[in-house]
C-alpha cells in the first residue's frame, strides 16, 4: 500500500473526526479507509487511533504524528 495514501486518511481522520466523514471527504468507502489507518498503523507498530462506537479520537501519539504530516 502506498503510505502516503495512509498518511492522507489517517489526517482526514482525525480532522474529519470519523472514518465516514473521511471517506465522503476522499471519495473512499469506510472500509478502504479503515485498511488504510489500520496498515498505517501496523507498518509504524503503534495505535494512532482510540475507536470506539461513537467516538474516534487520536492516541497522544496519533497527535503527534498529525503534528509532524
Amino acid at each position: 500500500m502506498d503510505k502516503f495514501e495512509q498518511m492522507r486518511a489517517f489526517t482526514q481522520v482525525v480532522v474529519s473526526g470519523g472514518f465516514a466523514a473521511a471517506a465522503r471527504h476522499l471519495g473512499q468507502s469506510r472500509s478502504a479507509i479503515n485498511k488504510l489507518v489500520i496498515a498505517l498503523e501496523n507498518e509504524l507498530g503503534t495505535q494512532l487511533l482510540y475507536r470506539s462506537t461513537r467516538v474516534v479520537r487520536p492516541t497522544e501519539t496519533g497527535r503527534d504524528f498529525t503534528s509532524v504530516v
